[in-house]
């Protein structure tokens, strides 16, 4: 009678322990995300999300320009050329300061004040390795930073959309991407692995976080440079379908972005929409007539696939042109956010006044550097120099930035 009872008793707990109806796994099925309809995202309380915001560019995936440098325009050449000037250790205290202040709940409220609905975060794959990268020889702080957005985020209401900047290898072969002229990761099974492993680890971390509005498997894949673009191109589907597949090993509830070649903007490999039920496929634009006739191919392309569409970056041009181009885009169902939000003096949500002897550090970036004598020869005084480069970070935070109104309504949005 004993043994019978204590069977039973086994056999309820076993029960209870498997059951899909268990405390941790209820609690997660009550979790909403926003879904796709058609062409449409839907948020869970049914209503149509139209995609509207600005992207953090710079922060975790430093480029030249936003710092007015022309020949270090990536972050390799940044972080190398900041350590020529004023040695490696000043440089990695640099990029702590810099990680920590560039961007900050401030910004993300002020953001959400302007009326957008959702941020698209660039970031450095480096983040989620042990590669030296932006001060860091080890234990990168990709997860805390990526942490903090969500978290400013959730208070404020915002949607957030992680974007893979640079690509192990490189996807694009230029600076956009960090890489080393060519995008290896086409043609390298190191670096596809390594790129499926850190979204593999990305989605197990986030996949219950409705904050995120989805995964973008890597920017601007395949500039337009290269003689074998068609034969890269050929392969850009496949190797999304590498990404997809490792993210759903872990995650089923996110949407998954995947963007054009050429500079986003060529949508003729992809020949399989239906791989995976929760995609949508992100264009990006720069110039040209701010009219529908120039963006049907994206139009053509959505219709077809009959999933969204959205411009992921836009932007540098005038408030006429982009006031006008809003128009378009919401007329014709693709929502975006424009680039950037931060930089540099203007074209941005936010503007940043260099401060005083910043003229020094970019002169230096520009100065000839191919040798330890030309080095030598225009390194600039280490006293003002480290003064310059702090002042930065303290002429980025939100406080000292200026707020470029113009450029903010121009987009329908209000300014503070």
């Amino acid at each position: 009678m004993k043994h019978s009872l204590f069977i039973l008793l086994a056999t309820i707990v076993l029960f209870c322990s498997c059951s899909p109806q268990s405390g941790k796994e209820k609690s997660t099925q009550n979790i909403k995300f926003i879904t796709i309809s058609g062409p449409d995202l839907i948020k869970p309380d049914g209503s149509k999300l139209f995609i509207k915001g600005t992207n953090l560019g710079n922060w975790l995936n430093p480029e030249g320009y936003m710092f007015k440098f022309n020949k270090a325009n990536s972050g390799r050449f940044i972080n190398e050329m900041f350590s020529q000037m004023v040695g490696p250790d000043f440089t990695a205290e640099f990029w702590k300061a810099f990680k920590d202040h560039y961007i900050t709940r401030d910004d993300i409220q002020f953001i959400k004040r302007t009326g957008s609905n959702t941020i698209r975060l660039p970031f450095h794959y480096k983040l989620f390795t042990d590669e030296d990268y932006m001060g860091l020889t080890a234990n990168q702080d990709g997860f805390a930073r990526v942490d903090s957005v969500v978290k400013w985020c959730r208070e404020a209401d915002l949607y957030l959309i992680l974007d893979m900047h640079d690509a192990p290898g490189g996807q694009t072969g230029d600076n956009i991407d960090d890489s080393f002229g060519y995008p290896w990761l086409f043609e390298s099974e190191t670096s596809q692995q390594l790129y499926c492993d850190i979204w593999r680890k990305i989605a197990d971390y986030y996949k219950n976080e409705p904050v995120i509005l989805g995964y973008e498997l890597f920017n601007e894949p395949i500039a337009p440079y290269f003689e074998n673009m068609e034969e890269l191109n050929d392969k850009l589907e496949d190797v999304y379908k590498m990404g997809v597949a490792a993210i759903r090993e872990v995650d089923n509830n996110h949407i998954i972005l995947l963007g054009g070649s050429q500079w986003n903007g060529n949508f003729k490999p992809f020949k399989d929409s239906t791989f995976d039920d929760k995609l949508m496929y992100t264009c990006h634009r720069y110039g040209g007539e701010p009219t529908k006739e120039a963006i049907m191919n994206f139009i053509h392309f959505r219709d077809s696939v009959n999933l969204p569409m959205y411009m992921g970056e836009i932007g540098h041009n005038t408030n006429e042109w982009m006031a006008t181009f809003c128009k378009t885009m919401e007329d014709n169902n693709i929502g975006w956010t424009f680039w950037p939000y931060k930089k540099a003096d203007g074209s941005s949500f936010v503007g940043i006044t260099p401060p005083e002897n910043w003229s020094a550090v970019v002169e230096f970036s520009e100065a000839p550097r191919g040798t330890y004598k030309e080095i030598r020869d225009a390194r600039p005084n280490q006293e003002m120099a480290r003064k310059a480069m702090m002042n930065f970070i303290e002429a980025s935070k939100f406080k000292n930035c200026v707020i470029q109104e113009g450029y903010i309504n121009a987009l329908g949005l209000k300014a503070d």
